[in-house]
């Protein structure tokens, strides 16, 4: 028996602010890509401007008013906020309009425990729903335990969110120490990684630019794609050639998105970290998107939250194939398209070009109050030869120059 789609109303609010509430159009077209990725059908949009939110429910009384009248008149059994809403918001909101009330932030928190598969990525998003519910529970009051199922209540589920905030908490120090785990093992992977010579290039980009298709045109891999917004959460790793033979490892990382909420950075943070860490970022952009400009300043502001925003990188303007006129970019950029191939062979090019790096060979003299950091020279470098002297450890080893630089200094 197919099921039936939830009918939703989305509802933004105009401050004139730009900030992270507020609403415009192009915010609100994103809100309902999002909940026909959920699976709902949006059958109706609302909005008001106003000079600041409603302490009690955000919009004014006759738009709750008027958002009643709408629920009645298309038969909607949810109302999704473009803004965040405030565990009391959502009380009171439900109250007056009787159905069910989200925000941006918890719709896209559904999609992401929708999306994850693999353990990681579903301890990820069930910290990011613990960190959003904790600080509501008093505010939504009963309203958890009237809620059967549907959109905005994946996820940990609603016996989880029942418990008190001590288990709650609990919950969320075991998750953190889970995924602290995990990172373990990938910093163990990276280091090798670094030892063997092996790039590692990482794919960033706004969500549906097309990074997963560029991943498997490059490496022939059959990762999911799909015209939607995330459509692949779990972070994924291939292994490339590069045009001059050297190995590389490229990594497609979750996609951006505007109003990211500040609890999937803080649980992706681990998984994002690959932005530091790897040789070159890939900004994947869709060359058609009519709000490339506001998705690359987006991608650019994350990167520079995350402390990435140094990182080499190159701009990727995607899906030339479905433009239809001439595209003006940027010098240091490609334009490609991953679904034809086209200019895929220029892409790998100026990859090997960027990932060249000097390695050298050097002899270091580490001193014996300082022998804790031969491990870490094994582990980044390669040692060719080791002596010990009266005061020296005198090592000869071979890498890249930055990461030797260091050493020399002591």
């Amino acid at each position: 028996m197919e099921q039936k789609l939830e009918k939703c109303i989305v509802c933004g609010v105009f401050y004139g602010t730009g900030k992270l509430d507020d609403s415009d159009p192009e915010s609100l077209e994103e809100l309902k890509a999002l909940c026909e990725a959920s699976g709902a059908e949006v059958v109706g949009e609302i909005t008001q401007n106003r000079e600041a939110p409603d302490s009690r429910t955000v919009i004014g009384k006759g738009k709750i008013e008027e958002l009643r009248n709408a629920i009645l008149e298309l038969d909607a059994n949810l109302v999704v906020f473009d803004c965040e809403l405030s565990g009391s918001n959502t009380r009171n909101l439900e109250e007056e309009l009787n159905v069910r009330v989200i925000d941006r932030s918890r719709l896209i928190l559904d999609i992401f425990a929708l999306r994850a598969t693999t353990r990681e990525g579903k301890c990820q998003v069930e910290l990011a729903q613990l960190l959003y519910h904790l600080p509501r529970l008093s505010g939504i009051g009963t309203s958890l335990s009237r809620l059967g199922g549907g959109i905005g209540t994946r996820g940990p589920g609603e016996t989880q969110l029942e418990t008190d905030k001590r288990h709650i908490r609990e919950r969320i120090s075991n998750l953190r120490q889970e995924l602290k785990e995990i990172e373990k093992n990938r910093q163990t992977q990276r280091k090798q990684r670094t030892k063997n010579e092996v790039v590692n290039i990482a794919l960033v980009g706004y969500t549906n630019a097309g990074k997963s298709s560029l991943l498997n045109a490059l490496t022939g891999s059959e990762q999911f794609v799909e015209n939607m917004l995330f459509a692949t959460l779990d972070p994924l790793s291939k292994k490339l050639t590069l045009a001059d033979d050297r190995p590389a490892v490229l990594t497609d990382t979750v996609g951006f998105i505007r109003k990211l909420p500040h609890h999937l950075v803080e649980a992706f943070k681990s998984t994002l970290e690959v932005c530091t860490t790897a040789d070159l970022l890939l900004h994947v952009m869709d060359a058609t998107d009519p709000n490339l400009p506001n998705h690359k300043k987006t991608v650019e502001n994350l990167l520079k939250d995350l402390g990435a925003e140094s990182k080499p990188l190159l701009s990727v303007y995607n899906k030339a194939d479905a433009l239809s006129e001439e595209f003006v970019s940027e010098k240091d950029s490609v334009l490609i398209s991953a679904k034809t191939g086209w200019n895929l062979d220029i892409l790998m090019q100026k990859i090997t070009d960027m990932t060249r790096t000097t390695e050298v060979e050097r002899v270091l003299k580490i001193p014996y109050d300082k022998s804790h950091l031969v491990a870490r020279i094994h582990e980044n470098l390669k040692v060719l030869d080791i002596a010990y002297e009266n005061e020296y450890q005198v090592l000869t080893v071979y890498g890249k120059e930055e990461l030797i630089a260091p050493y020399e200094q002591l």
